[in-house]
């Protein structure tokens, strides 16, 4: 156990893979979860040098501790990986996405990253460490009603960038991981359900939103549930963290590497024509409006002129 990592986000999907992963390559691996039940749970798999950890993301207190407990283990040898997992999706129409929402998604998926970075950064340049920051493909284009979960994970890989670039001369290198369609359990609690989503919204807006969000789920969702085993995540890190030159950014898992590369190639029209109709967001008014003019021009002579509203 020469080699010690904190990964964030270990109770299950990508953050597990990566702690079986580590561990099995002889690394001591400190697991962050959240629940104590989750804890627990690492406890009873009895991995060798797995240390489960309790550590909120969005606790700022939780990190400072959780950060300290590390510390205290490692009795004085520093760090020698971070991989930052832990994170959290929403699908939600923009204009009609809480404040609370907003605050809550980006304060875990950005503030929470920053905060666990620099309450760790001492014990990675200690050793010249290495950070890996988990992203996604989303960071390359837009996807529709995904605007939160791409805008926190756009901040949080600039995050990335600039430290790449500081931290050089430093000889801690930094990491990204974007990960394409991966069949985890975060999928059911992102896409598992949007007829609560929808009821949360107002009339209005379940009336437009509602048919769009239930097609987008259901593509969405079944290309997430048939996309990559979070094993090819874990594989990304691993090499990320052990090999003599990490690549600057590594795009694993179905459909990450054409779905990076497309929005650089192709027009920007044609890739909303592309992720229109992948998504099932055919603009059905467009297609209304268009049937009713051509029933007008199909109607015979004589029919009744609509009445002009305030003739003057």
């Amino acid at each position: 156990m020469n080699k010690t990592v904190v990964i964030t986000g270990a109770s299950s999907g990508i953050g597990r893979s990566c702690v079986e992963r580590m561990q099995s390559a002889g690394w001591q691996v400190f697991a962050t979860v959240r629940k104590p039940a989750d804890r627990d749970v690492l406890r009873a798999a009895k991995w060798p040098g797995v240390v489960p950890v309790l550590l909120d993301v969005s606790d700022e207190r939780s990190i400072t501790s959780a950060a300290a407990d590390i510390e205290t283990d490692l009795h004085g040898k520093g760090l020698d990986g971070l991989v930052n997992v832990a994170g959290i999706g929403m699908v939600r129409p923009l204009e009609y996405a809480s404040m609370e929402d907003v605050r809550e998604i980006f304060e875990i998926n950005f503030f929470g990253q920053l905060a666990i970075i620099q309450a760790l950064s001492r014990l990675l340049l200690q050793n010249r460490g290495r950070i890996v920051n988990i992203t996604t493909v989303g960071v390359n284009l837009a996807i529709p009603f995904g605007g939160l979960l791409n805008s926190s994970k756009s901040a949080f890989a600039m995050i990335n960038d600039t430290l790449r670039l500081a931290m050089h001369p430093s000889g801690l290198r930094v990491c990204a991981v974007e990960p394409g369609a991966i069949s985890t359990p975060a999928v059911d609690k992102t896409l598992g359900d949007l007829e609560q989503v929808i009821d949360s919204l107002p009339p209005e807006a379940q009336s437009r939103y509602g048919p769009i969000i239930r097609k987008f789920g259901q593509r969405a969702y079944a290309m997430e549930k048939n996309g990559s085993s979070p094993e090819v995540v874990a594989d990304a890190v691993h090499h990320a963290l052990t090999s003599e030159r990490p690549r600057i950014r590594y795009r694993v898992g179905k459909h990450a590497k054409l779905l990076a590369t497309l929005p650089k190639i192709l027009p920007e029209s044609v890739m909303d024509a592309i992720r229109i109709r992948m998504f099932g967001l055919t603009p059905t008014e467009a297609r209304t409006s268009e049937k009713q003019r051509r029933s007008a021009r199909r109607s015979p002579v004589g029919s009744p002129r609509p009445a002009l509203v305030n003739p003057k």
